[in-house]
């Protein structure tokens, strides 16, 4: 990777289910919503995020590749919205915005 650039896998593309479970399907509109993905690859210049961190970002505002038959998103780090890492020891649960 090079410069701020961040190769994302996505999580869970397709149905979804509601907090009451109810299957959602992928094909539902339902406005702008965020994704969820975990960071493969970072670029030289990329200080806060790492590698197996989760993160938080716009679907709109990405670039999709394809490598070795799976598909991954390349994002600059200024278009992530949060981190969810593990790698905090105090106990936190890791996210920041």
């Amino acid at each position: 990777m090079l410069h701020d650039r961040v190769l994302v896998a996505l999580e869970g593309e397709g149905e979804r289910r509601s907090g009451g479970g109810i299957v959602i399907p992928a094909t539902a509109s339902v406005g702008r919503r965020l994704a969820w993905g975990t960071v493969v690859a970072v670029g030289h210049n990329v200080r806060q995020v790492e590698v197996d961190d989760r993160v938080l970002f716009d679907p709109e505002e990405r670039a999709e590749v394809e490598v070795q038959a799976k598909d991954y998103v390349v994002l600059r780090e200024r278009d992530i919205h949060a981190v969810a890492a593990a790698r905090v020891s105090d106990g936190q649960t890791g996210l920041y915005l």
